[in-house]
């Protein structure tokens, strides 16, 4: 028992403020600064990519696809995310009221932080479209396959409002609240220095990693198509995205909307909600009409034939010229005691012909005596 309060009295109060926000390399003209926010952001990205890659492939899709699509869908996201973080808070970039006091060279220093989820998403998506119609695959077929790994990248890139001291709750006296510094420009004013915050960049990782979880539990159930994980993994990132966003007490644009005056991103999340709500449910009811396949249509790859199908194709294929059977082949041959063609087994038509007769041309051809072997003319009649 001593232990564990020995345990307990170490474990801190509250969530340390980083001592660490990047580091310096040097170069012959000055030095370049990696911030923590970029790498946090990086890092986000590859193990999002390394999921999306994984359950890319298990869905068939034409190998090397998924690099072809993110060179595209990632840089379209990144400036749509920046866009939307200028116009949701433009007070840094445009002045208080756009009265133009604000600082319009802080727009693409986005190692500062300040990227806006839905403008990464739609932005981002646009290049993905690109990205699918060069490769040959569907959007909705991409856009299952990333969901749970956006979903993935997001909770690790929230770490990066740690490092940059943003994005924080209101005062709070939990234990796991989150200390900033005082002399930090986000630090709010008037507030004692002792002051804790809620961590509300750790709320929405945890709740991320819990939706990664859920969707990969839900797609093994339910086998999701037609971009439906998509709109689920909408549905639930702006689910905790709306009580995690009214915690902040960063500057944001206020919009005013049925008598209620809210953060931009709270009125946006809940749009988006019911907007995904209505596109699940919509692609739901709709019948399948086409197999399963993330290719677009006429864009499939040839099937090769493997040895087995070979065979089997081989087993139908069938004389090209039907007239001539096996007995026929047989009779042709030379007698093997004296070289001599063996003479055509007559057929019932020759045998009813009057004695002394003479066989017509048609009879005589090849040089036989009859017309054909009697074992073709059931196949011969077939031919006409």
């Amino acid at each position: 028992m001593q232990i564990l309060l020995q345990a307990a009295a170490l474990v801190p109060a509250s969530i340390p403020s980083p001592d660490w926000s990047g580091f310096d390399i040097p170069l012959p003209w000055g030095t370049l600064r990696i911030h923590a926010y970029a790498l946090c952001i990086l890092a986000g990205i590859m193990v999002g990519l390394w999921l999306t890659s994984v359950r890319w492939a298990k869905r068939g899709a034409p190998e090397g696809s998924v690099w072809d699509i993110v060179v595209w869908a990632i840089p379209f996201g990144i400036i749509g995310g920046r866009l939307y973080h200028v116009v949701s808070s433009p007070d840094a970039y445009f002045g208080p009221g756009f009265d133009g006091t604000g600082d319009l060279s802080l727009i693409p220093q986005i190692q500062r932080g300040g990227l806006g989820i839905w403008g990464a998403v739609v932005l981002g998506a646009v290049g993905a479209w690109i990205g699918c119609r060069r490769s040959g695959v569907k959007l909705s077929a991409f856009l299952d396959a990333a969901a749970p790994g956006l979903l993935l990248a997001q909770a690790v890139g929230r770490w990066g409002n740690y490092f940059n001291q943003e994005l924080f709750g209101g005062p709070t006296t939990l234990p796991w609240g989150l200390q900033v510094d005082a002399d930090n420009p986000n630090f709010p004013a008037g507030t004692p220095a002792d002051t804790l915050f809620h961590p509300t960049f750790l709320y929405e990782s945890l709740w991320n990693l819990a939706g990664v979880v859920l969707l990969l539990a839900l797609d093994r159930k339910f086998n999701f198509r037609r971009s439906r994980l998509f709109w689920l993994y909408a549905m639930y990132y702006t689910l905790g995205r709306v009580w995690i966003e009214a915690m902040r007490i960063d500057d944001a644009e206020q919009i005013e909307l049925f008598g209620i005056t809210t953060r931009l991103n709270v009125w946006t999340s809940i749009f988006v909600f019911l907007a995904a709500l209505v596109a699940f449910i919509l692609l739901g009811m709709k019948k399948r009409t086409e197999r399963d396949s993330v290719y677009l249509p006429g864009r499939e790859p040839e099937k090769v034939a493997g040895p087995k199908e070979a065979a089997a194709a081989g087993d139908d294929v069938r004389d090209p010229d039907p007239v001539v059977s096996d007995s026929e082949s047989r009779d042709n041959l030379p007698d093997n005691q004296n070289g001599s063609r063996r003479a055509s087994v007559p057929t019932e038509e020759a045998a009813a012909a009057p004695a002394g007769s003479t066989p017509g041309p048609d009879a005589t051809a090849s040089g036989k005596s009859g017309s054909t072997a009697t074992g073709t003319a059931p196949e011969a009649g077939a031919t006409k």
